[in-house]
């Protein structure tokens, strides 16, 4: 551990804080934080904690999320321009227009979107829950949004259900296709291919296993197969690479990098802790609303 982050980690006791990271952070972030996980655990451990001070080392709705959790706390973003493709794509306006359109469905909103798209949606969900969350409504229609590759995985987890989607996507993984995993499965015919549901369908037909970040690495840690391929970004790979030295791990692709997500530097964490950097500051009405969605989300879940 270097000196930076011994000085991290010294000052985020002074200041009773609590450093989350999500696993797709670079390794010496993860390195300093009290926790690492996706985004359903982040949302667990933000909702609980006792601490005065949160900072959310990933990207800008991970951070809303855990100040709608915390309304009373400080709550920092490390790094103010890492930011969510996806959660760019959906507006409010967008989700209330489909409302009107299927006035008896139910809207899902994947938390990786915007404070202000989860007010005006019934309930969250992660790609650990989404489908369980689905299952826990009783309406037969459900909005899904934005994230179409999910939306889509959902609907054949849960057929009784009509899911509409929303044309959102995460274009890191959406970016893998169908030739990328056949490449991958000719070249290690014997290898486990794990992926993220965030990858498009013709994708995931090539999977032995679909599953969350925190079920990738579940998997991939339990498995006595040799060989894996990784379906999400480096992160991951880079997790396993140190924990299982002893097996074949490669990417589905080259330059799986979400680059947002690789914006966290550790000065920005320790500015953080020194107060240079200014908290997460949400509305009343996205703070309420948004709320209601996401502790539905973490009772179900």
């Amino acid at each position: 551990m270097n000196e930076l982050q011994e000085k991290i980690i010294k000052l985020k006791k002074e200041r009773n804080a609590l450093i989350l990271a999500h696993y797709y952070q670079t390794l010496p972030v993860q390195d300093i934080a009290d926790a690492v996980g996706d985004s359903f655990a982040l949302a667990k451990l933000a909702q609980k904690a006792k601490n005065d001070t949160l900072v959310l080392c990933g990207v800008r709705f991970m951070a809303e999320s855990a100040k709608i959790l915390n309304p009373e706390k400080t709550v920092y973003l490390p790094s103010g321009e890492a930011g969510c493709p996806m959660a760019d794509m959906i507006k409010p306006e967008d989700v209330l227009a489909l409302r009107k359109k299927y006035p008896e469905a139910a809207v899902v909103c994947y938390v990786n979107s915007s404070a202000a798209v989860k007010a005006v949606s019934d309930i969250c969900c992660t790609s650990s829950s989404a489908e369980k969350v689905v299952r826990s409504l009783p309406n037969r229609q459900i909005i899904f949004v934005p994230d179409r590759n999910l939306g889509s995985f959902v609907s054949k987890c849960v057929p009784e259900k009509e899911v509409i989607l929303f044309n959102g996507c995460c274009p890191i993984h959406d970016g893998i296709s169908a030739k990328d995993a056949k490449a991958v499965r000719d070249a290690t015919p014997e290898a486990k291919i794990l992926v993220h549901p965030e990858c498009r369908p013709e994708v995931l037909e090539f999977a032995d296993f679909i599953g969350s970040t925190a079920g990738i690495l579940d998997y991939a840690r339990k498995t006595d197969a040799k060989e894996l391929v990784i379906g999400t970004e480096q992160g991951v790979f880079d997790i396993l690479s140190r924990e299982l030295p002893e097996k074949g791990l490669r990417t589905i692709k080259n330059n799986f990098v979400c680059s947002d997500m690789k914006k966290t530097k550790l000065e920005d964490v320790l500015a953080c802790l020194e107060g240079k950097k200014l908290p997460i500051v949400l509305p009343e009405d996205e703070l309420s609303g948004a709320r209601r969605s996401l502790e539905r989300m973490v009772e179900i879940g």
